[in-house]
């Protein structure tokens, strides 16, 4: 009987960033790694049912979200304060050159 395999979790995402990132085939991926192409498949599938939670070290959704929130938050901030240097540069332009129209 031949004897199953364990691979570790880190070889398993490697092997996933390899096929998604790199762009490589699971055989080419499989055999840069030494795991089995159907290994590779399996795990490809179990990513695409959870996404980028099933690699280590990725932000969960709930995160991703969080920190969406936030930087939509700081960007209207930024453009608010953004229109009002406008208004003041275009303001005290007119008090320093009053020839000038705006």
């Amino acid at each position: 009987m031949k004897e199953r395999r364990q691979y570790c979790e880190a070889l398993k995402s490697d092997a996933v960033r390899m096929v998604t990132q790199e762009g490589l085939s699971y055989s080419e991926a499989g055999q840069k790694l030494g795991i089995p192409k159907g290994t590779i498949g399996s795990r490809m599938a179990h990513f695409r049912e959870e996404g980028c939670a099933s690699i280590p070290g990725t932000p969960n959704l709930a995160e991703i979200l969080v920190v969406n929130i936030r930087l939509r938050k700081e960007l209207a901030e930024v453009k608010m304060k953004r229109e009002i240097l406008k208004k003041a540069t275009a303001y005290f332009a007119k008090e320093i050159l009053p020839g000038i129209r705006s």
